[in-house]
């Protein structure tokens, strides 16, 4: 029945912040802009590369975004998770768990965006 995943949208509060942490920190592409028909502004981006995408939603009528914690998360496969800890740390984006090294030598770390929605980035041993 179902033939492909498109995408995942995520309400955030100030979309321009929410772009510049997706595009500078994480290395998102932003592959569309729009207004939806209601009034949302909206912003596709890509995830390097894989054809994988975020849809971010700012509808300001709706008011802030509460994300209560461990309510959903997005994970990343990353090539270097010291260049990741180093980028998080010049953006005074916090790391909010690790890294931690599994058993088989994956290591990872949890971080968060504006909206406190979590991020993981890993990297694979293998």
């Amino acid at each position: 029945m179902i033939k492909k995943y498109l995408h995942t949208r995520f309400r955030v509060s100030d979309m321009e912040a929410s772009l510049r942490f997706y595009t500078e920190v994480l290395g998102l592409k932003i592959i569309e802009r729009k207004t939806s028909p209601r009034g949302s502004e909206l912003a596709f981006l890509e995830a390097l590369g894989t054809g994988s995408e975020i849809e971010l939603c700012a509808f300001p009528a709706s008011g802030n975004v509460e994300v209560p914690e461990d309510l959903v998360h997005l994970a990343f496969q990353v090539e270097n998770l010291e260049e990741c800890m180093a980028r998080l740390e010049q953006a005074g984006a916090p790391i909010t768990e690790g890294p931690i090294e599994t058993g088989d030598g994956t290591r990872f770390i949890f971080t968060e965006d504006p909206d406190r929605y979590e991020i993981e980035l890993m990297h694979m041993k293998h």
